[in-house]
């Protein structure tokens, strides 16, 4: 009599145990997923900002009438919710046009590799702030130095290692900044805010800027100080004067309105007018003095003239 017996067959896993390999491979690459704008958030300490500026209204008109067409990046959070490490603005543009989700790439990575694609991408821009390329190219080089090694910015894998070479050298080779340049842009981190606002704004010249950095906060606040009451901003050797004697612990904040206090050609305040509002009043190629001393002479002849008409004394015009 043939004895019984029972088979147990596992249940669970069962579908790997019968899909093809191909199947299995299939399965665990990346796929564009739609993800709820909801579920998404921003990365830490993004140093981009999205600026509602002609070039963004064009995004999102483009987005409204097409979609996103170009997926999202995320990265998956432990709580179940999604991480943006590239995509911001068209994220923005897809919320403003009340989209309930976009399409999105879910990669797994960690945050030195999430980092160095996020300021990757950004730095794509057609416009990028000196702010903003500051704390990008910081937040870059502390990954790097971390990881010790090369990431393929186009995938999440790594490659070779840094060979002691510098790591502003290695970021250098990927963006139009020189390894120096990188270092002066990453100096303006230690400006104090409004000083930094004035540099994104071209009020301030950039190697002055990175002069000042180098000054003590406290230093750094006296200075724009002067700098709002007074309307003028340091040249270059005044901000390197500041550097030195700071270095030799000779700065004070006296010693600061001193240096300030010696008006500059470049720090007289400049009234700006559009070149193209009064392009049809000279000829082609007329100079910039040419232009200006017939602008100047033009008032005077105006200032004149409204004085007859008016049976007053010119001076008197003038002052009013």
């Amino acid at each position: 009599m043939a004895r019984e017996f029972s088979l147990d067959m596992p249940t669970k896993g069962l579908d790997d145990l019968l899909s093809s390999r191909e199947q299995r491979e299939n399965d665990a690459l990346e796929k564009v997923r739609i993800v709820p704008f909801d579920l998404i958030d921003d990365f830490p300490g993004h140093p981009f900002k999205v600026r509602i500026d002609d070039e963004m209204q064009k995004m999102i008109e483009s987005v409204k009438e097409h979609g996103i067409l170009v997926p999202l990046l995320l990265r998956p959070k432990p709580d179940g919710r999604y991480e943006l490490v590239s995509g911001h603005r068209r994220k923005f543009a897809g919320q403003a046009v009340d989209l309930p989700g976009v399409s999105a790439v879910v990669r797994d990575m960690d945050d030195d590799t999430a980092t160095i694609i996020m300021v990757d991408s950004n730095l794509q821009r057609e416009k990028v702030l000196a702010s903003e390329k500051a704390f990008a190219y910081k937040m870059k080089m502390e990954a790097m130095k971390r990881q010790g090694k090369r990431t393929d910015l186009t995938s999440c894998q790594v490659g070779t290692k840094l060979n002691g070479e510098r790591t502003d050298e290695a970021i250098a080779e990927k963006v139009d900044d020189s390894a120096r340049q990188i270092q002066r842009f990453i100096n303006l981190t230690k400006l104090i805010p409004p000083i930094l606002d004035m540099v994104d704004e071209e009020r301030i010249k950039f190697s002055p800027a990175v002069e000042i950095s180098h000054l003590p906060a406290e230093k750094q606040e006296i200075l724009y100080d002067f700098m709002t009451t007074e309307q003028r901003t340091p040249s270059y050797a005044q901000a390197l004067m500041m550097k030195q004697l700071k270095n030799e612990e000779k700065l004070s904040d006296e010693t600061i309105l001193s240096i300030m206090a010696e008006e500059k050609g470049n720090q007289i305040e400049q009234f700006k007018l559009p070149k193209t509002s009064i392009d049809r009043f000279f000829r082609p190629g007329a100079k910039k003095e040419e232009i200006q001393a017939t602008i100047i002479k033009a008032l005077e002849l105006y200032v004149r003239q409204r004085a007859i008409d008016l049976g007053r004394d010119v001076g008197d015009e003038r002052e009013r």
